[in-house]
């Protein structure tokens, strides 16, 4: 799974790099720890063209009559997200891209869990495929969104049996629907040439922890 990541890249960079509008509200940036349930940066089709937006990361399918209604989806199985209730049309219409510096995941080290920053070996962002929807009750209304995951395969798989869709760029048309269908293609595991992996120190295990000392290696 993916339940940490950080961004780096200020907005104007992101707008730029994805040939994207900018909405007026996103998070700030840099951020070393984003954490479940906070409003993330994500690139998704309008009408218009390619949107630059803040999304809550969590997934809240339309029947959840609150956003603790139900297990907190952060991520969407590649395997089975076009079956699933909750993602299946979104898999189908409501494709997005999440701009990171990378990802964290943790593996276990005898009693203890550590964590690692996974990141691009090239030094590019590393962009993730995800998924969105729009949720309202009442008065509220909340633009959300899951990270689609795969099973890991090389390096990776070391450390966790899943991992991020990692998008090249040349494939982020096709994953947001600009260059017609065949999406599914791309929900597979990153090669071992793309990523690059190191320890990092855990205080990233704590919701409080922001500073750019969290990528520190150890």
């Amino acid at each position: 799974m993916c339940g940490r990541f950080a961004v780096t890249l200020p907005p104007d960079a992101m707008a730029q790099l994805f040939e994207a509008a900018p909405a007026n509200d996103l998070p700030p940036v840099p951020e070393y720890n984003v954490c479940p349930t906070t409003t993330i940066h994500a690139v998704s089709l309008g009408e218009s063209g390619r949107r630059l937006t803040g999304m809550r990361w969590g997934f809240l399918p339309h029947w959840y009559k609150a956003p603790t209604d139900g297990p907190l989806l952060i991520n969407a199985r590649a395997e089975t997200i076009a079956e699933k209730p909750a993602f299946r049309a979104a898999c189908r219409e409501r494709r997005c891209l999440i701009p990171t510096a990378g990802f964290y995941e943790w593996d276990r080290s005898g009693t203890e869990k550590l964590p690692w920053f996974i990141h691009r070996a090239d030094g590019a962002a590393l962009v993730m495929a995800g998924i969105w929807q729009e949720w309202a009750r009442g008065g509220d209304r909340l633009t959300t969104c899951a990270i689609v995951t795969t099973e890991a395969a090389g390096r990776m798989a070391e450390v966790h049996n899943r991992i991020p869709v990692i998008l090249e760029p040349e494939d982020w048309a096709l994953w947001l629907g600009e260059d017609g269908k065949g999406a599914a293609r791309l929900m597979t595991a990153a090669p071992d040439a793309v990523i690059a992996m190191y320890r990092v120190g855990q205080a990233v295990n704590s919701n409080r922890a922001r500073g750019p000392e969290l990528l520190d290696p150890v």
